[in-house]
């Protein structure tokens, strides 16, 4: 393929409808929202902007760093139940035949098809009190007579906590973790694996030393995937966790509508905006070091 740079003409036509939808409706609004951070709130609907850092300060108190802090973990949790079910997983689509993979394939990505709303009120009919969980836990119960020995089945509170927020965000934002893993493993070289195997490492020591470091893109690809949208969900959240999980997409939620404070909710936003630029820096600057080491 020709070097761009000898048909500038054809790439810059080519390339214009991308940009020019790019900058309208990603760049400029998000430019909009940045600017409205360094503002104040002067009446129900106006904002004046005033390079005030007022915004920010505000979100360094206690009560916010709390639900920050409250994010971070849950979506940290969350991703590393995503990672440690999606890995066997894919493994299986990897390694299956190819009558089954595509199969296999398209019920990962079923999910996409069905609405969120829609799938996470389904969790609802799951989880709650009265729900499916709890009628299949029942029913466990008294086939092993236990409510002869113990007492009768309590239902547990699977609802409007943080483990119904936890398992919310697994069950959604599986198949993120899934697909850049499976595409990893199966362009994994297996002759490593078995070649491995033949000098004599266990399966445990072969996983450990041979596949982790040769499917790591994929891992880290995943886990960005996973952890970026989990930290700013506010819809599973909302409807798993009501008011004992709340986490900060909900805030940023409540200060653009509820609340109308337009100027304190961009400026939360772009402090997780700026966080994970940091962290795919950081990353981006580990990754460069050990490719400059291995040279």
């Amino acid at each position: 393929m020709e070097s761009w740079k000898k048909n500038r003409l054809v790439f810059l036509v080519m390339s214009a409808p991308g940009s020019v939808w790019l900058l309208l409706f990603f760049v400029l609004p998000l430019g909009i929202i940045w600017v409205m951070s360094f503002g104040t709130k002067t009446s129900i609907v106006d904002i004046e902007i005033n390079g005030t850092l007022a915004n920010y300060i505000r979100a360094t108190e206690t009560v916010y760093l709390l639900v920050i802090w409250k994010s971070l973990w849950i979506s940290g949790l969350a991703t590393g139940f995503c990672l440690a079910i999606a890995y066997p997983v894919a493994f299986a689509i990897s390694f299956a035949s190819p009558r089954w993979k595509a199969a296999l394939l398209v019920a990962v990505i079923l999910p996409f098809w069905i609405n969120l709303l829609i799938r996470t009120y389904a969790l609802i009919a799951v989880f709650r009190t009265r729900g499916f969980a709890n009628f299949g836990l029942e029913w466990v119960w008294d086939t092993l007579w236990l409510d002869r020995l113990v007492g009768p089945f309590e239902p547990l509170p699977l609802l409007y906590n943080n483990f119904a927020v936890i398992a919310g965000l697994v069950y959604v934002f599986m198949p993120f973790m899934v697909l850049p893993l499976y595409a990893t493993i199966e362009r994994l070289d297996k002759s490593y694996l078995e070649a491995s195997l033949d000098l004599g490492a266990s399966q445990w020591r072969t996983f450990l030393s041979v596949t982790v470091p040769l499917t790591m893109p994929g891992i880290v690809s995943g886990i960005i995937l996973v952890f970026i949208p989990c930290l700013g969900s506010f819809l599973t959240p909302d409807l798993l966790g009501g008011t004992n999980a709340q986490m900060i997409g909900n805030v940023i939620e409540r200060q653009f509508k509820s609340a109308n404070d337009w100027p304190f909710g961009a400026a939360l936003s772009f402090l997780l905006m700026y966080a994970t630029f940091g962290a795919l820096a950081l990353r981006a600057l580990v990754a460069g070091r050990k490719q400059g080491m291995e040279l």
